[in-house]
């Protein structure tokens, strides 16, 4: 809640969450909203395998009814294991799940009758139409692929430990292409930054380590990574971190500093940057996080 507060009373332009297994995001909004804190919403991403076309439709619509607000409903596969975890296999073709999936998710909000008989999705529905504040489809990218299908399907690209001149040269193109192609608007394109003030005693590659251990273990992220020319190695997660670091997708330093690393972001063509101060929060706590938070919006913003 204090984190919803924080972005009603300073420049910040909307409050994100990833997928969480501990507190669902969409409920997490609504409540913060019950109890007066209504501010544009994003969620970065959240999983397809835990929830049906028909559910995530509503639960978007729902939340920008709640808020008021514009959302930002985003979605992603999943890593294959978890794919095959919760649906007793992975996805042959991740792509396609993908394309059926925003595709039934987007004629739900048009208020069509989706009738799709799919390699994944199939369904005969629809839901009763109420008016409610714009809902963007997002879709998470890491490679040229996917972020074709984005373009394509989606309103909106989120990159997570994407580096800007990737984003740039490999992902941008792609989204214009894949939009060109079915004539419709190129999505805006989204980055999830991390972010840490230096301090007394802070390590930021331990910082670094401690947030984004288990995405450099990944597959589909390391060797987004390594094609972007940051040589992670998923068997080592802490040299990844450091080349993390080294690369400028942690940022740590002084504000100006982190400032300085973020306007990278705007310049290679990023329309909204979200600062991620995960790793202060879970290594010092919720209120470091937001007086953390605060203040690099006031470096980036003065």
């Amino acid at each position: 809640m204090p984190f919803a507060a924080l972005v009603q009373r300073t420049p910040g332009a909307r409050l994100w969450t990833s997928q969480q297994l501990t507190l669902e995001p969409h409920q997490l909004f609504a409540y913060s909203a019950g109890i007066g804190l209504r501010v544009p919403v994003g969620t970065a991403v959240t999983l397809m395998p835990l929830r049906h076309p028909v559910e995530a439709a509503l639960q978007a619509r729902s939340l920008a009814q709640i808020t008021g607000h514009p959302v930002v409903a985003g979605y992603g596969p999943g890593a294959a294991v978890f794919q095959e975890a919760l649906l007793g296999a992975a996805y042959p073709s991740p792509l396609t799940a993908v394309r059926e999936y925003m595709s039934a998710v987007r004629g739900l909000l048009a208020g069509e009758r989706v009738q799709m008989d799919g390699a994944y999705f199939r369904m005969d529905a629809s839901l009763p139409q109420v008016p409610h504040p714009p809902v963007e489809l997002g879709l998470g990218v890491l490679r040229p692929r996917m972020a074709r299908v984005c373009g394509e399907v989606a309103d909106v690209a989120i990159g997570w430990l994407t580096p800007p001149d990737y984003l740039a040269s490999v992902i941008a193109p792609e989204l214009r292409a894949g939009a060109e192609a079915v004539s419709r608007p190129t999505p805006r394109l989204v980055a999830v930054v991390h972010v840490a003030l230096a301090g007394p005693h802070r390590d930021p590659v331990a910082l670094a380590y401690s947030v984004c251990a288990r995405h450099l273990r990944g597959p589909h992220y390391t060797q987004m990574l390594r094609r972007a020319g940051v040589g992670v190695d998923p068997s080592d997660p802490v040299d990844g971190a450091r080349r993390l670091v080294e690369a400028g997708l942690f940022l740590s330093g002084e504000p100006e500093a982190i400032a300085e690393g973020l306007a990278a972001y705007g310049k290679a063509g990023v329309d909204e940057v979200v600062l991620n101060c995960s790793a202060v929060g879970i290594n010092y706590g919720e209120r470091a996080a937001l007086e953390e938070i605060e203040t690099l919006l006031k470096a980036v913003t003065a």
